[in-house]
């Protein structure tokens, strides 16, 4: 922490503590202002996607307004009641804006009647009856709902503050309001210290009420803990949940969650203490946070599934429509950040989505935004390993490559390091499942995660990465997988043509190393770039080491000789996830093994080098599924014993398919032969060639890395040069003495 900062924060914190004034100028004081609203009024009717999205939210209070107003007594975890008080949270808060802009007194009424009765509700409640058995609330099944709650609740008790009379606001704030906040710091204090996206979403809501009502202790707890030390708190959030890259640790599906509460804070932290410079805060890390996001996500949107995810998940969820709208207003008028956001068609109601919906109207046909290859770093000090993106083509038609080497990620983590995944033109090609669940669908489970996610999804086995001895990395235990990560190794993305990304695990397992490279080259030799995929495992005794790999398509070919198993298939295993999948077929490996499927009009293979130990399986997910729970999708696992073994693959995109015209050109594999040539301590070279004589050397260091460091290694009287951490000897070229 630099003096300036400590500085600050101690100073701050002095002030909260003695009781300062908060500094704010009247009501609304959270996310909207005098100012914007003044904005507001004068862009009326100027700004087509402003003027949109103000007409949707009224055509929503107003349904509103004419329906029976219920304030339901909570009964289920995702079915009517649950559903309610979300719609109701979202009407007084749409209602709040439309009343602050019109001055309509039906809106205010709409919010005061309804607060009323939940201010006759809350008192009586008790636990959830559907609560879990962590972080129970009242109103919904687990208190994170009910922060929410608190935060949409608040906005819209800020925008009709003034018009409620005193004793109207008496009876909000001691029913409702301040027993809400005092629930979250007093009965689940562990919960808003924890550093997790509940802890955020718990310091948002305690500090949004603390700000609306002028209580400086409430503000002093959300910013930095329930003992106000600077430990935990909003803040401490913001230190250590995402590393100086932006990247947030849970993965990015949870970023694109936490990513709402951290703007929305900031935004009434800015507005009521801008002393704080929260949006320069650790070098602009928000800007960072929205945009690591969204570089984290496919070309169609999808938050790339790592860890717990869901797959329906996009850039266009609420969430990022109010962390983008704020960037843009913030950090400066991204042309880039407009082209998402016409496809969000819609914008905050305040002075950040105005001005979206300004800039939209200046440039209407904005640039796309702008993704590239990266490595993100993990961990609040950037040192707990991280993901490489390797990315090729434009954004309609693009090549899509992600290695993850993080830390575990906190309880939505999944124990897979080194794991992959490939995206091509927008579909998933070799895929991680992500999480079960169905969320909010009542009969699954009342739309919560489902047994299946810590029982298969997080397991090893379903990561295209390696799995030792049929046990998961960390042996799928949190307590221990959270005190490692993966590391770096190397990554290399400035020629586009050949693109790498290098990580390494030494804890996995007990007397096991792992590495994995894996480079994205371009050819004109090949439509697409393939990826050469280089997975080195090394230990002083012998294991059983099993490499999936998960492919999104319909199997069309390989040169396996398997036995189906029809009738008497069988789980392929009884536990750490292989319980969960079918074993439909297998065969023995002979030579180069190979798979191909087609997956939307192109075709890709797999080739991977194989000798004699190499047993090949065919697996569907879904075994042990009575209540079909799991999507039944396929993969491939290769598994070998021995001590010291390299997996040494050609992922590869080919032909194309035309339904239409029933047409089919390419849909076999060009990739004759592939073969680990060298591998010892000091690197590996593999051996590539193709139908047409095209032949590859492929060589990586396995020591430190260095990109000016010399590399020989000699086998059987042949020896391998090159300098730096990798290599690509292309056709007639030699490397070879």
């Amino acid at each position: 922490m630099t003096l300036s900062r400590r500085l600050r924060l101690t100073l701050l914190a002095g002030f909260f503590l003695t009781g300062g004034a908060l500094g704010q100028g009247g009501h609304p004081n959270l996310v909207l202002t005098a100012a914007d609203i003044a904005a507001i009024r004068e862009g009326l009717g100027r700004y087509p996607l402003f003027d949109r999205s103000f007409a949707e939210a009224r055509a929503v209070v107003e349904s509103a307004l004419v329906r029976p107003m219920d304030v339901p007594v909570p009964k289920d975890a995702g079915g009517y009641t649950h559903e309610r008080h979300k719609r109701n949270y979202t009407e007084m808060q749409l209602a709040g804006v439309l009343y602050a802009v019109t001055k309509d007194g039906r809106y205010a009424r709409f919010i005061r009647d309804m607060l009323m009765k939940y201010a006759a509700l809350y008192p009586t409640l008790g636990t959830h009856p559907k609560a879990a058995s962590e972080a129970a609330g009242r109103l919904f099944w687990q208190t994170l709902n009910e922060t929410v709650w608190l935060v949409y609740t608040t906005q819209a008790y800020d925008c009709v503050y003034d018009w409620l009379s005193p004793a109207e606001r008496r009876t909000i704030e001691s029913k409702v309001l301040r027993p809400l906040a005092r629930f979250f710091v007093k009965e689940h204090a562990a919960e808003f210290d924890r550093i997790h996206n509940h802890g955020t979403w718990m310091a948002t809501a305690v500090g949004l009420t603390g700000y609306v009502l002028g209580d400086t202790d409430l503000v002093a707890k959300a910013l930095y803990g329930t003992k106000k030390d600077h430990t935990t708190g909003f803040l401490r959030q913001m230190d250590l949940l995402f590393s100086p890259d932006g990247y947030y640790t849970e993965g990015a599906y949870y970023a694109r969650y936490a990513i709402m509460p951290f703007f929305l804070f900031a935004r009434a932290i800015e507005n009521n203490q801008p002393g704080l410079h929260i949006f320069e805060y650790r070098g602009q890390l928000l800007r960072k946070a929205l945009s690591a996001a969204l570089q984290l996500t496919n070309t169609n949107g999808a938050f790339v599934p790592i860890n717990d995810a869901l797959k329906e998940k996009t850039y266009l969820s609420p969430e990022i429509v109010i962390a983008l709208d704020e960037t843009y207003a913030i950090y400066g008028h991204d042309p880039g950040l407009l082209g998402i956001a016409k496809q969000h068609g819609t914008v905050m109601l305040s002075g950040a989505g105005l001005a979206v919906a300004r800039g939209l109207a200046r440039v209407p046909d904005p640039p796309p935004f702008a993704y590239a290859s990266m490595e993100m770093r993990d961990g609040g000090d950037g040192l707990q390993g991280g993901v490489g993106l390797l990315r090729w083509g434009p954004v309609e038609n693009q090549s899509f490559f992600l290695m993850k080497y993080t830390a575990h990620g906190m309880s939505h983590g999944h124990y897979d390091k080194l794991s992959i995944l490939y995206d091509d033109a927008g579909r998933e090609i070799l895929q991680d499942y992500g999480a079960a669940r169905f969320i909010n669908v009542e009969p699954k489970d009342g739309g919560r995660y489902l047994p299946e996610t810590k029982k298969y999804c997080m397991q090893t086995i379903a990561h295209n990465t390696v799995t030792v001895d049929e046990r998961s990395h960390y042996d799928g235990k949190i307590e221990v997988s959270e005190q490692y990560h993966a590391d770096r190794h190397f990554f290399s993305a400035s020629d586009s043509s050949l693109q790498v990304v290098s990580a390494k695990v030494d804890n996995a397992y007990p007397d096991v190393r792992m590495q994995r490279t894996s480079a994205m080259v371009a050819d004109p030799h090949f439509i697409r770039p393939v990826i050469i995929d280089v997975f080195r495992v090394i230990s002083g005794s012998e294991h059983q080491y099993d490499l999936p790999f998960y492919f999104m398509g319909h199997l069309i070919e390989t040169n396996v000789s398997y036995s189906a198993h029809d009738r008497s298939r069988a789980p392929l295993g009884a536990a750490n996830g292989y319980q969960y999948l079918w074993n439909e077929a297998e065969g023995p490996a002979k030579g180069m093994t190979q798979f191909s499927w087609l997956a939307g009009e192109r075709f890709y293979s797999v080739s991977t080098a194989a000798d004699s130990s190499t047993q090949v399986y065919f697996v569907r997910i879904g075994a042990s599924d009575p209540n079909f729970d799991l999507r039944p999708e396929a993969g491939v696992i290769l598994r070998t014993r021995a001590k010291e073994h390299v997996f040494a693959s050609v992922i590869e995109p080919h032909g194309v398919w035309d339904g239409n015209e029933e047409f089919c050109r390419g849909a076999r594999s060009s990739i004759t032969d592939i073969r680990v040539l060298a591998s010892t301590d000091e690197g590996t070279v593999v051996g590539i060639t193709d139908l047409d004589g095209l032949s590859w050397q492929f060589m990586v260091t396995n020591g430190p890395a260095d990109d000016g460091a010399a590399h020989a290694i000699t086998v059987d009287g042949t020896t391998y040069r090159w300098t730096g951490n990798f290599h690509l000897i292309r056709q007639a070229e030699s490397g070879r003495e």
